[in-house]
């Protein structure tokens, strides 16, 4: 049984060790009072010495105060308390204490050695009454009745561990799935912001490498956007960052959430990487965060696509805010530049991604004069 099982498996709170020290002084003044109680001819009694009595009786509730602690070794003394006080005549109750050592055994340990275990009680306890029986008539009903409290006992523990097993396992999964979602939302977040900057870094490269030797000027206005876009994207990387590690430092002060407002600041961006952007978007609107955050990002890839694979080109964004609902449409024209189709990237995977984690529509795909058109629609509770 390894520890993380077991640990698992049984629980150790206070209360429940409180319970445990209640039930081992109530088995052994119990069993204390068997070693006094009177012969009969159906019943021989105890006739031992009285620390003899109080020896068994120890034996048989005392351990019970420790069995989460240490459930096989204390299931192993109490079956020996138990057959000894058989033989001695001093049980007048069903097995009571053995079988709430049983539960934990049951509880506790694995299959096999519990298995094994409980085996070994049922045929020590069969034994032990076989021989201190006085009227062999009774002992196939007295050791059915031992039995039946044994290994319900035992069931019961078993059950209670398979239970307890399942949840923890059922936790496990729910911390892994967790976690990979939160690298996957960090995967996505720093994607969207590299992406867009980068984009507009390799354009803006490509035309300072152009013109370096015949218009030094035009070379130095792209190396200066390629210097505060880098810078830019610097910034909102750390911002990314902080806003994942704000759970962990909640004192932490945060920039307002990227919405509605920030979409102009991404058409001139694209703008200086050669594409005329046409923006048709209200400044502000009611809308959740994450549904402003959702559609910035959209519009953000978008966007980057256009850089990527049509500068330069003209492109119309339209963000429409109705009562529940948000519509974003992105149309770009042609390519100035003939340029092979890309396949699907991981950009056009996260819009969808976006997009169905608010179970909205999205579509994405080529317009019959060259261009492209990404639409989708974000519904929420207004």
């Amino acid at each position: 049984m390894t520890s993380t099982g077991r640990s698992a498996a049984v629980p150790r709170a206070p209360h429940l060790y409180l319970f445990d020290a209640l039930l081992a002084v109530a088995a052994t003044a119990a069993y204390v009072s068997f070693s006094y109680a009177p012969s009969t001819p159906a019943q021989p009694g105890f006739t031992g010495p009285v620390w003899l009595g109080w020896l068994v009786a120890a034996a048989v509730g005392v351990p019970l105060a420790v069995r989460r602690r240490w459930p096989l070794p204390v299931f192993a003394v109490v079956l020996s308390g138990t057959v000894a006080a058989s033989l001695l005549h001093m049980v007048l109750e069903p097995h009571l204490a053995l079988g709430c050592a049983a539960y934990l055994v049951g509880l506790a340990e694995r299959w096999w050695r519990a298995v094994v275990t409980l085996a070994v009680a049922l045929a020590a306890a069969a034994t032990a009454l076989a021989v201190s029986e006085p009227l062999p008539g009774d002992t196939v009903g007295t050791t059915a009745a031992v039995w039946l409290v044994i290994g319900t006992a035992w069931v019961l523990g078993r059950g209670m561990r398979q239970g307890r097993l399942a949840r923890a396992a059922e936790a496990e999964r729910a911390a892994a799935r967790a976690l990979t979602d939160q690298r996957l939302r960090i995967a996505r977040e720093l994607h969207d912001v590299v992406a867009h900057s980068m984009s507009l870094i390799a354009v803006k490269a490509g035309v300072a490498n152009h013109v370096a030797e015949q218009n030094p000027a035009e070379a130095v206005r792209a190396l200066r956007t390629i210097e505060t876009t880098s810078r830019a994207a610097l910034v909102e990387m750390r911002h990314v960052l902080g806003v994942l590690r704000s759970a962990e430092e909640p004192g932490m002060e945060l920039a307002p959430v990227p919405g509605l407002a920030g979409l102009r600041e991404l058409a001139e961006h694209a703008e200086q990487a050669g594409v005329r952007v046409t923006l048709q978007a209200p400044e502000r609107a009611d809308l959740p965060d994450g549904v402003a955050l959702s559609a910035y990002r959209i519009v953000q890839e978008a966007l980057t696509n256009v850089v990527k694979h049509a500068a330069p080109a003209e492109c119309v964004v339209r963000v429409e805010a109705l009562p529940g609902e948000l519509r974003i449409e992105v149309t770009s024209g042609p390519p100035g530049t003939a340029r092979p189709r890309a396949p699907e990237g991981h950009g056009l995977i996260g819009m969808r991604e976006r997009v169905a984690v608010y179970s909205g529509r999205f579509d994405a795909g080529p317009r019959p004069d060259g261009g492209f058109r990404v639409t989708a629609s974000l519904p929420y509770e207004p």
